[in-house]
């Protein structure tokens, strides 16, 4: 009886282990990408990327969040193939969604720097999910292992951006969006954490705190107490370009104020607040802020997991695509 008992939690230990084993064989190889994809034929490419995100991040740090924000929009168009990064009319860079996106000029730096060390070996589109996970490091969050060997493509168009979700959006339609991706609702709320760093502008979120619904008055979901401070920094016909922190009170940090702000009614966009005034996605901001009678889970943790996961859709690998010369052109 002993015997078949430990043989029987041998058996069970085996078994979780395969099954840990595949999954991290899977977080590592993605979709025909894996970690490391560079370590021969250009071991340096990692290290350039982070130290370029850095600078850049020392003199302007909007370029962290600029990044971040740019990796999502790419992935969610045509997969991650740097198609946001091509410039030109019509292209995705110049659809409304992407019109205030920064950080271009990094990733500019960045690859002409490995383009005269390794010319026509490391993607644009690698480079910008490495800028991505670099930029989370450089604002104090925990960092993670990027699957690198994705490849450039060959199509950028202003009109497939509809795919991206709206600052608007209903929950449930951000639920779609991001189901269409392979994402399921945690992973949902985890990376629009990624709101805890940046800004946006006003022309987004005035309608809230002035005429919501066309009702005359404040978004009710709104905190009280918070509404004469978003009024002073945005007033009423005043600048819609100016920027307002998405999480007051740590805009540079990589950290779980943002979600205490949703619990607050802080939450800067409509549809960011609505994370925490839908159960379905409420939960999991509970989840990551440890509240009581939830099982918590730690966000920086699972931010670099919801990444690896996005930054997997659609890729281009092998013979697909393209490796440009220049990030902001076809070859």
């Amino acid at each position: 009886m002993e015997y078949f008992y430990y043989n029987s939690i041998n058996k069970l230990v085996t078994i979780i282990f395969i099954l840990v084993l595949v999954i991290d064989v899977t977080m590592v190889l993605g979709q025909g990408t894996r970690v490391g994809f560079y370590s021969r034929t250009c071991p340096r490419a990692e290290s350039i990327v982070q130290s370029t995100v850095r600078s850049h991040f020392q003199s302007d740090p909007t370029v962290a969040p600029g990044l971040l924000r740019m990796h999502f929009h790419d992935c969610f168009v045509q997969g991650c193939d740097g198609s946001i990064l091509i410039s030109g009319a019509d292209t995705e860079r110049t659809a409304p969604p992407n019109s205030l996106l920064r950080g271009y000029e990094v990733i500019d730096d960045a690859k002409q720097q490995i383009e005269t060390i390794c010319p026509g070996v490391v993607s644009c589109a690698d480079i910008l999910a490495l800028g991505a996970r670099d930029s989370v490091l450089v604002t104090k969050g925990l960092t993670w292992s990027v699957p690198t060997g994705r490849r450039d493509g060959r199509v950028s168009r202003a009109s497939d951006t509809t795919d991206l979700p709206g600052f608007t959006e209903s929950v449930d339609s951000q639920k779609q969006k991001f189901s269409a991706k392979g994402l399921n609702t945690q992973d949902l709320v985890t990376l629009v954490g990624g709101h805890t760093i940046g800004t946006s502008a006003c022309q987004f979120f005035s309608y809230r705190i002035y005429d919501f619904n066309s009702t005359g008055g404040p978004d009710p979901s709104i905190d009280a107490s918070f509404l004469p401070q978003l009024r002073a920094l945005c007033p009423q016909n005043g600048d819609g370009s100016k920027r307002v922190a998405l999480d007051t009170g740590s805009v540079n940090n990589f950290d779980t104020s943002y979600f205490s702000n949703l619990r607050n009614g802080r939450g800067i966009l409509e549809s960011d607040q609505k994370l925490w005034t839908d159960d379905s996605t409420k939960v999991f901001v509970q989840r990551y802020l440890g509240l009581r009678g939830f099982l918590g889970l730690r966000f920086g943790v699972e931010f670099g997991r919801s990444m690896v996961k996005m930054s997997n859709i659609g890729v281009l690998t092998g013979t697909n695509g393209e490796i440009r010369k220049v990030c902001s052109a076809f070859n």
